[in-house]
C-alpha cells in the first residue's frame, strides 16, 4: 500500500479546482487548495479555453498541497469531455478551441453530408451533437492539424504536462465520436471520416492506469519530491462523477449535473439500438469497464448565462437565491421549452433568445427575471424527469429512484420539480462527486483502498448523506 494523501484536479467548463484528499475504508476528507476561473477568449473570431491560465491555476493548487507537508501519493486530472489540444513533438501549438465556438455546427453539417446518421451511430454509439470531437474536426478549420503529431484530449494534456506521458483515457476517449463503441479502440475508418490521420491519436489507457512520477519541472516548480504518481482517473468529469453515484446501479438513475445534466443508467454492455439513436440517447465508457448510456441535456448553462447576461445588463452581481425564490413562487402553470435546441448552445444574450423560442411558437413567452428563472428550471426539471425514465426502458433498468449529484444538487427547486415530474424520489448528493471519485480511483489503484466500483460506492453512501425529495402530488 501506497503511503500518502492524493491530489484531484478536477477542471470543469467555468471553474477549476485542486482538491486535496485522504481516503481510506472509513472515510473521504477533502481540502480545496486551489479554485480558479475558466474564463474562455475569443480571440480573432474564435472561441477558445485559456489552458495556460488553467495550467498556472493547477500549479499553484498543487503547490499549496505540497505545503500542508504531508506525504502525497498520486496526482489525477479530469475534465470536460469532447474538446482537444495539438502537439508537436511534446509541445503545445496554441490554445484549445472550444467546442462552444460556431465550428461545432458548421463541422456537423459537414459530416452529415459524408455519412448517415445511422451508420454514423452503428459505429461508434454516440448521440448526435454538434460539440462531438468529430464534428469539431470534420468542419476542416483547423489550420494546425497539418503541423501537429500528436492530439490529446483536455485532461491528458494536463496529464502530459505533469509526467509527460503521452496517451488518452478511455472514458474521455468515447465522448470524441472517433471510437468504436463495440471494442473501445480507436477507429481508423471514423478517424478518416473527419479529415484526421489516425496516426495522431495517442494510446488508449483505462482510468486506473499509473502514467508515471511528474516531469522534473513541475517538482521544481511544485516542491512535490519524487515518488509521485500521475494516475489515470475517470478523466471525464462525469464518468468520475458517476463512480461517486451512491446508487444501486440495477435500480436508479443518475444526474450528473453542473454545467451539463447528464442524464442515465449503467449498463453492461453499449446499447445501439435504432431506439436508442432515435431517443438522442449515448454510450460513453464509464470506469471498470461499465457504459454510461445517458442523454446529454444542455444543464445549469441555460441559467449561469442568463444570471450573466443579467449581471452585464445590471453593471453588478445577481444572487442565484433571491432569485431562486422567486421562482419558486410562480403560479400557475409554468411552460417549458426544449433546452436541447442548438440555438442555446453557444454564449450571449439567453433571456432574448429563449423569449424568441416562445414566440417563433406562437407561445407566451416569460417576461420577468422570476418567470424566466422558473420555465428554466421547470423545463430542465422535465427533461431530467423523462430523461431518466426512459435510459431505465432503453437500458432495461427498473428505474426505482433517481441520484442528482454536482452543483445541481444544491437547486432545491430543481431537485423537487424532477422528483414531482418523474414520480420518484431524488437523493441529491454529493456536490463534490466528479472530485470523490478521482479521490477513489486514485486511491484504489495505490492500494489504499481495495474494492469494485459498487464497494467504491458503498464507501460514498457510508461517509455521504444525501438529500432526499420525495414526489408530491
Amino acid at each position: 500500500m501506497s503511503d500518502g494523501r492524493v491530489i484531484a484536479v478536477d477542471l470543469g467548463a467555468t471553474s477549476g479546482r485542486v482538491i486535496l484528499g485522504e481516503v481510506s475504508r472509513d472515510g473521504i476528507s477533502m481540502q480545496t487548495t486551489a479554485r480558479f476561473a475558466n474564463r474562455p477568449l475569443r480571440m480573432q473570431g474564435r472561441l477558445h479555453w485559456d489552458v495556460l491560465s488553467l495550467w498556472r491555476g493547477v500549479l499553484e493548487g498543487v503547490s499549496a498541497a505540497a505545503r500542508e507537508g504531508a506525504p502525497i501519493a498520486s496526482v489525477g486530472v479530469d475534465s470536460w469531455g469532447v474538446d482537444y489540444a495539438l502537439l508537436r513533438a511534446g509541445r503545445l501549438l496554441g490554445n484549445p478551441v472550444h467546442y462552444r465556438d460556431d465550428r461545432s455546427l458548421r463541422g456537423a453539417h459537414a459530416l452529415l453530408e459524408r455519412v448517415d446518421p445511422a451508420d454514423l451511430f452503428a459505429s461508434n454509439g454516440l448521440q448526435h451533437m454538434p460539440i462531438n470531437t468529430i464534428n469539431q474536426l470534420a468542419s476542416g478549420e483547423d489550420a494546425l492539424l497539418d503541423a501537429a503529431d500528436t492530439l490529446l484530449l483536455i485532461p491528458d494534456l494536463f496529464a502530459h504536462l505533469l509526467s509527460g506521458a503521452v496517451s488518452v483515457e478511455r472514458t474521455n476517449a468515447s465522448t470524441t465520436g472517433l471510437l468504436n463503441a463495440e471494442t473501445a479502440q480507436w477507429s481508423p475508418d471514423l478517424a478518416r471520416l473527419a479529415g484526421l490521420s489516425p496516426t495522431i491519436l495517442p494510446p488508449l489507457v483505462d482510468a486506473g492506469t499509473a502514467l508515471g512520477g511528474l516531469r522534473t519541472d513541475v517538482r521544481e516548480e511544485t516542491g512535490l519530491g519524487g515518488g509521485v504518481e500521475v494516475i489515470a482517473v475517470g478523466s471525464h468529469d462525469t464518468a468520475s462523477a458517476v463512480v461517486a453515484v451512491p446508487m444501486d446501479a440495477a435500480h436508479a438513475a443518475y444526474i450528473s449535473c453542473g454545467t451539463w445534466g447528464l442524464v442515465g443508467v449503467e449498463v453492461a454492455a453499449p446499447v445501439l439500438c435504432e431506439a436508442v439513436r432515435e431517443a438522442s440517447f449515448t454510450n460513453e465508457i464509464g470506469v471498470d469497464g461499465r457504459v454510461r448510456l445517458l442523454h446529454n441535456v444542455m444543464g445549469l448553462w441555460l441559467l449561469s448565462e442568463t444570471v450573466r447576461w443579467w449581471e452585464r445588463v445590471d453593471g453588478g452581481v445577481v444572487e442565484l437565491a433571491p432569485l431562486l425564490a422567486e421562482a419558486a413562487a410562480v403560479r400557475g402553470h409554468v411552460d417549458t421549452f426544449d433546452v436541447d435546441d442548438d440555438v442555446f448552445l453557444a454564449p450571449g444574450d439567453m433571456p432574448t433568445r429563449i423569449a424568441a423560442w416562445y414566440t417563433e411558437r406562437g407561445r407566451r413567452a416569460p417576461s420577468t427575471r422570476a418567470e424566466i428563472t422558473r420555465s428554466i428550471v421547470e423545463s430542465l426539471a422535465r427533461t431530467f424527469a423523462d430523461s431518466a425514465r426512459r435510459a431505465g426502458r432503453l437500458g432495461g433498468v427498473d428505474v426505482r429512484e433517481i441520484h442528482l449529484v454536482g452543483g445541481g444538487a444544491l437547486n432545491a427547486l430543481l431537485c423537487q420539480r424532477t422528483a414531482d415530474l418523474a414520480g420518484l424520489p431524488v437523493f441529491a448528493g454529493p456536490v463534490e462527486a466528479t472530485a470523490i471519485g478521482n479521490l477513489l480511483v486514485q486511491a484504489r489503484t495505490s492500494g489504499r483502498i481495495v474494492g469494485s466500483l459498487d464497494a467504491l460506492r458503498d464507501l460514498v453512501r457510508r461517509t455521504h448523506s444525501p438529500v432526499r425529495f420525495d414526489p408530491r402530488p
